[in-house]
C-alpha cells in the first residue's frame, strides 16, 4: 500500500493506494498516529486509489476518528469506489464515519 500526505488550510489529505487489510493496516495505523502526535485536527483520507478495506483497515480508521473526536477534530472520508462503498454500507461505517463524495465535499463544511 502506498500512503501520502498533502497538508493543506483545512487539514491534511491522506491518501491510501492498493489495499487497507490485515497486511497493510499497521503501517496505515501508524501514519496516522504519525499525524495525531503532530496535533493534526482536520484528517480528510481521499481512497480514490483503494482497491479494498477489510475489517482490520475499518478498525484504523474508526480508532482514528475516535482520538480525533476526543481531541476536538475530525476524520472526513472521500472518493470510495464501488466496491469499497459497498463494504461502508454493509459494514454501516457509512453512517458511522463522515463520508463524502468527493474532496470538494469532503472541504466544502470544514
Amino acid at each position: 500500500m502506498k500512503i501520502t500526505n498533502n497538508p493543506t488550510d483545512s487539514g491534511t489529505i491522506v491518501s491510501f493506494e492498493g489495499k487497507l487489510d490485515t497486511n497493510t493496516c499497521g503501517e496505515a495505523q501508524t501514519h496516522l498516529d504519525g499525524l495525531l502526535n503532530e496535533d493534526v485536527k482536520k484528517v480528510l483520507v481521499d481512497f480514490g486509489k483503494l482497491d479494498f478495506v477489510s475489517s482490520a483497515g475499518l478498525r484504523v480508521l474508526l480508532a482514528t476518528a475516535k482520538q480525533l473526536e476526543t481531541s476536538g477534530g475530525e476524520l472526513r472520508i472521500f472518493g470510495l469506489n464501488e466496491t469499497v462503498g459497498e463494504i461502508f454500507e454493509i459494514s454501516g461505517f457509512s453512517v458511522i464515519l463522515n463520508v463524502f463524495d468527493s474532496e470538494q465535499d469532503a472541504l466544502e463544511t470544514i
